[in-house]
């Protein structure tokens, strides 16, 4: 029986096993040796002896391999054993080293804490310094307030109040300082109210103490007014035709006489006369209405004040029960009626709208039917003839009083009749020398006008140059000097007519000579002017002396600076003088507009040249976004004082070209339009076509100072340094367009 052996394909199957238990994951090894179980009987064993042959040979090649490597192993070994004593001397060295790096980053880091420390400190003290520029100029505003409260200016401190609510609370209102500012506005404008209310009451109780001493003074006025014009009326109607002789002359001397001394008696009586002004004080009136109308409640004022008065109006009314014993009864009844209606007249002209003319006519259709009343009543009491008479003279005084307007004034000063009171003088003084000379008439006519054109060319006209040429005239009597003469013009006719008049030589011969007056008074009114334009511009300069720019403030104020409001104001009260020059003529008329544009216009040039001097001036070296916009909000306001037509008579635009470069200018800077600029530079429709080049260079190169110098953080942030580059850019490109233009001159 033959032996039991392998079968011919056992020993590749354990082959296959083996192979697949050495490179199978020995997750999947279980199904592997359950094959082994599962094959021929004895198959377990013969794969146990191949197995452990399969080990025997891998242990045999692990022996060869680790003789094989065992010399390399021993020699690395070796070595490191060598530089061990090298790596504990390298370690040591390490220690050390770290050591003092250790000592030497603690003072680093304590260093590195102070910049640390600081940079934030510096960061505080930033925000804070911002909060303060924040906070300063409400804290500024509202100190000035509470000192206009103090001073009692209160119209000023509800126009700072204003202020406040619109442009510097919203800017802080997150701080609770704020909060207590707002919350004591209404407060203050209460306050405000009431005093003014109470200023107003006691105003109406002056006025009821002073109305019989207003209403005297008025009367006194009226009947010296009727004496002169009856004076007047009595010169003129003096007939011609009167011979040469003295004796012939003396009605005509008469009433020079008499009105000389009528202008005599008013000289003397000038400084006792009080105007209403002297007697009542009406600033708390025009105080409370501007209060009231700022504070939006106008009407109320204005139904007060016409009820207070109406009482007044009916207490004046009411007489006393014993007026009809004595003319000074009626006296003081009208003196206190003339005295109410002055005062309403003068609140008529000087307000808008406190007192209408509806109203005073209705006032005075009241007081009429009162005193008709009064008067019917207490004259049929009166038996005294002479009273009767003298009541009769004392109602036709009321009556001319209530018809002349007051206060009455001429366009003309004082001076003008008393040049003429004195060159008619001389013209007699010159009569009286040709007496014995045995002169006929004619030769004697041409003498006198011939004397009178020498007074007035001569002596006259020296006496006007001289008077404006003196420092201390100012605008105001320049304009009235211009009137004067004008007048004084006029007056000529009439003193040829007094030479007809005394010598009965008409004008129409051939021979005659006329009066020089025309030319020597246009002579003194061509100065004049000339003076005008010389002054105004001086008093230009000295506003704007005043301004006090900070040229490095980061913000604007949000308003128009106080000298250049102050100008404005000043700028409008002169050319509202003009209005008084004379315009009684086609030629009068065209004089005095011209007179006025040409000081308008004059006056706009010259402060705009010197606005952009100030923008230019050399000592001038740094210049800031904040001030140019400050600057702006000025030259807005100075435009639209140019297009409020301060004088008729200019067309469109004419006056605002006047600050046409500085707009430009202006524009350019704050839209920041440079490549518009240099692209359209020298184009005939360009939008800056007014810019000078070098203009622009000189104030860019001021604001490029105030970029490098007054941020010290601002070489952190890119916006910054983005726009130094640009500045330098523009600046290097306006340099090459100036030196362009020198070449190309």
């Amino acid at each position: 029986m033959a032996e039991i052996g392998e079968g011919p394909g056992t020993v590749p199957e354990h082959e296959r096993i083996l192979q697949e238990i050495q490179s199978t994951d020995t997750a999947c090894v279980g199904p592997t040796l359950r094959s082994v179980y599962d094959d021929q009987p004895n198959a377990h064993k013969k794969f146990m002896e191949k197995l452990d042959a399969c080990i025997r040979n891998h242990d045999k090649e692990i022996e060869k391999m680790c003789n094989f490597h065992h010399q390399g192993f021993v020699d690395a070994i070796t070595e490191l054993l060598k530089v061990r004593t090298d790596a504990e001397k390298l370690k040591v060295q390490v220690t050390d080293t770290n050591r003092r790096f250790q000592d030497a980053g603690k003072e680093v880091i304590v260093q590195t804490e102070d910049i640390i420390r600081c940079r934030i400190q510096q960061r505080n003290i930033t925000t804070v310094v911002e909060k303060l520029q924040l906070c300063l100029p409400v804290l500024e505003m509202y100190s000035k307030l509470k000192e206009q409260m103090s001073t009692k200016r209160y119209y000023s401190a509800l126009k700072t109040m204003e202020q406040l609510e619109n442009v510097y609370f919203p800017r802080v209102s997150q701080y609770r300082f704020c909060q207590l500012m707002i919350e004591n506005l209404p407060k203050l404008r209460e306050d405000i109210k009431e005093i003014s209310m109470s200023d107003l009451k006691d105003f109406l109780e002056s006025i009821r103490k002073h109305s019989d001493k207003i209403g005297e003074t008025a009367m006194k006025q009226a009947q010296q007014q009727k004496i002169f014009t009856v004076t007047l009326q009595k010169q003129n109607n003096v007939k011609f035709g009167k011979t040469m002789y003295i004796n012939d002359r003396i009605p005509e001397e008469r009433n020079e006489i008499v009105l000389k001394h009528a202008f005599e008696e008013e000289d003397e009586n000038e400084e006792e006369v009080l105007t209403v002004q002297d007697l009542v004080d009406f600033s708390p009136v025009y105080q409370c209405l501007h209060i009231y109308s700022v504070l939006g409640d106008e009407e109320t004022f204005e139904n007060y004040y016409r009820k207070q008065r109406k009482k007044q109006a009916r207490l004046v009314l009411q007489p006393q029960s014993n007026m009809h014993e004595t003319v000074d009864g009626y006296r003081r009844y009208f003196t206190q009626i003339v005295g109410f209606f002055v005062v309403e007249d003068h609140i008529l002209h000087v307000t808008q709208g406190l007192v209408t003319r509806a109203y005073t006519d209705e006032l005075w259709n009241m007081a009429l039917s009162k005193i008709i009343a009064v008067l019917r009543a207490h004259s049929s009491y009166c038996t005294d003839p002479d009273l009767v008479l003298e009541l009769k003279n004392l109602i036709v005084i009321f009556a001319d009083t209530l018809q002349q307007p007051f206060p009455k004034k001429l366009p003309m000063s004082q001076s003008v009749p008393h040049i003429y009171i004195q060159v008619k003088e001389f013209i007699y003084a010159s009569l009286k020398f040709s007496e014995s000379l045995h002169r006929s008439s004619t030769e004697i006519d041409d003498m006198l006008r011939k004397s009178t054109n020498l007074l007035l060319t001569r002596t006259l006209s020296s006496c006007l140059l001289n008077l404006i040429k003196k420092p201390h005239i100012g605008l105001t009597e320049l304009v009235q000097i211009i009137i004067n003469t004008t007048h004084l013009e006029q007056a000529c006719k009439y003193l040829e007519d007094f030479i007809t008049n005394i010598t009965n030589i008409s004008q129409e011969t051939v021979h005659t000579t006329r009066l020089y007056g025309l030319s020597t008074f246009k002579d003194a009114r061509h100065a004049a002017e000339g003076e005008i334009y010389t002054k105004l511009n001086q008093k230009i300069d000295e506003f704007v002396q005043l301004a006090d720019y900070d040229w490095t403030m980061s913000e604007p104020d949000g308003r128009a600076s106080g000298y250049l409001m102050d100008l404005i104001n000043f700028l409008r009260s002169i050319f509202q003088v003009f209005t008084h020059l004379p315009t009684n003529s086609s030629d009068h008329a065209a004089m005095s507009g011209k007179v006025a544009q040409t000081a308008c216009m004059s006056a706009c040039q010259h402060l705009s040249t010197s606005l952009m001097q100030m923008l230019l001036d050399s000592e001038l070296k740094q210049i800031s976004m904040g001030a140019v916009q400050q600057f702006n909000l000025d030259v807005i306001q100075c435009e639209l004082f140019a297009s409020s037509e301060p004088v008729p008579g200019f067309q469109g635009d004419t006056l605002q070209l006047a600050f046409i470069d500085l707009r430009q200018l202006l524009d350019l800077f704050m839209v920041w339009d440079w490549s518009t600029y240099l692209a359209d530079y020298g184009q005939p429709a360009s939008k800056y076509l007014r810019v000078n080049p070098n203009t622009a260079l000189t104030l860019l190169e001021k604001m490029k100072d105030t970029s490098k110098k007054n941020n010290i953080f601002a070489q952190f942030r890119k916006n910054d340094r983005d726009k130094q580059k640009l500045i330098e850019t523009v600046v290097k490109q306006l340099r090459s367009l100036v030196n362009g233009m020198s070449q190309h001159t």
